[in-house]
């Protein structure tokens, strides 16, 4: 009976590896991450972001160039500005001598005068003003425009390092989903082989059928047990799938395995060093040099401010024979805002509070970053030692599975024993599946946390 178990488990391993290989489409973990990063709205949004920041960018560059300005105005008015009427009648002719014109004799008839001025108007400027000092806001609003783009390409690669964790943490769940039914169906394989060994024991008369009824209900169990692992798989390779941005196949298979290869020394990292390379880190650096530079903005509003221009004006007031009239200027501007210094002292006082805060904050996630980036490596060696833990006690199982068996075999032990041992074997598989997977998600977590994710 010793032989015919070990016969047993060969077939078993023989039955497990061929898994339907025909119609199958295989997405390695590199496949899916890249999947997931390109159909990732998240992530889309991100590239977005950095392009908008990008155009604040070139916006704010343009301030170092000349505004320049046009106006126009058409005027149309209900009554002239200008209204002037002389009535007509008969003027004295001037000799050339004043004192005759008192006693003249001749006159010439003056027909009378109406004048109306001003009824209707075209006026036009274009001016260019070159700033030569506005207090520091265009290099600072530069400077925070640059800042801007800055920050959202961390924020792209948080965004990118957090869909690539979520497809690692999803991809491994299911392998280890897999890994689980491939031990259940071992597990059902030993329990056809005791059911008919206890069939036949019990057709010999060595046992009752209780013991024979005992197996089919383990039976029954693995088969209700099969069917929830069956249905959780389907579900997590739909909610997968969706992650990812494929439509749902049943055919599609994930064909890694939990290997584990590397140890957590070889990828340790120290904290201090790890902490330059998080995004986090960057943008807590970035808050706090944008609130200095709101500071900046903020000064130079109580700034004087300088430019010079030059400009161009036509404008047409309808005089009677009258085409229009042009003119060029050239002018120097300096704007100083006197009645604000009163205030501005609170103002700055409040940006100076609020660039402490900013300090202060920093100070505070930094540390919390730090403390992340220290757990999450000594939960990477716990997961490393729970694998040699539980595959340690797998080994036991299988070796109690092996005495049971024997002894079933020779009558010393009953069928209940060989079932304990048989589940104690399942379990202790499905723990180490468990381990593994757990170790695999750690350690790319780890990775994530030193910002080499």
């Amino acid at each position: 009976m010793k032989r015919k178990y070990i016969v047993s488990l060969i077939i078993v391993c023989a039955c497990i590896a061929p898994m339907q290989l025909s119609a199958q489409t295989k997405y390695s973990l590199e496949d899916c991450k890249q999947m997931a990063v390109e159909n990732n709205r998240t992530i889309k949004n991100s590239l977005l972001e950095i392009e908008a920041a990008k155009q604040i960018k070139k916006n704010a560059f343009t301030n170092y160039f000349p505004k320049v300005s046009a106006t126009g105005m058409d005027i149309r008015f209900n009554n002239p500005l200008i209204e002037y009427n002389m009535p007509g009648g008969d003027l004295p002719v001037y000799d050339g001598n004043p004192a005759n014109l008192p006693a003249a004799t001749q006159f010439a008839y003056f027909p009378g005068i109406s004048l109306s001025l001003l009824d209707k108007g075209t006026f036009g400027s274009i001016t260019a003003v070159q700033p030569l000092f506005a207090g520091g806001r265009i290099i600072t609003g530069n400077k925070l425009a640059q800042l801007g783009v800055h920050v959202n390409n961390s924020r792209f690669t948080l965004s990118k390092s957090e869909v690539l964790l979520g497809t690692e943490e999803q991809y491994w769940l299911i392998v280890s989903l897999n890994e689980k039914l491939k031990t259940l169906h071992m597990v059902e394989m030993l329990l056809d082989t005791v059911y008919k060994q206890a069939d036949d024991a019990y057709r010999a008369g060595l046992i009752n059928r209780n013991d024979v009824m005992k197996v089919s209900i383990k039976q029954s169990d693995m088969k209700m047990n099969r069917m929830k692992l069956e249905n959780g798989i389907k579900l997590a390779m739909m909610a997968f799938s969706q992650y990812i941005g494929l439509p749902y196949d049943s055919a599609m298979v994930l064909p890694d395995t939990l290997v584990i290869s590397q140890s957590p020394d070889e990828v340790y990292m120290d904290a201090g060093q790890a902490l330059l390379h998080r995004e986090e880190y960057k943008l807590l650096q970035n808050s706090v040099e944008a609130e200095k530079l709101q500071t900046r903005l903020k000064i130079g509003e109580y700034l004087p401010e300088a430019g010079v221009g030059v400009g161009a004006v036509y404008y047409d007031y309808a005089f009677s024979n009258n085409k229009g009239t042009s003119n060029t200027m050239v002018f120097a501007s300096v704007k100083i805002p006197i009645s604000d210094w009163w205030g501005a002292s609170h103002t700055l006082k409040e940006r100076k509070y609020k660039e402490q805060i900013a300090i202060n904050n920093s100070q505070n996630n930094t540390e919390l970053l730090l403390l992340q980036i220290q757990k999450t490596w000594t939960e990477l060696n716990e997961a490393y030692k729970q694998i040699e833990v539980a595959h340690e006690t797998m080994i036991q199982a299988e070796e109690n599975l092996r005495i049971n068996s024997d002894n079933y075999d020779n009558g010393i032990v009953n069928i209940s024993d060989m079932l304990e041992a048989q589940a104690m074997l399942q379990q202790t598989k499905d723990e180490l599946t468990d381990a593994r997977s757990g170790y695999r998600i750690k350690f790319v977590t780890y990775l994530q946390v030193t910002g080499r994710y």
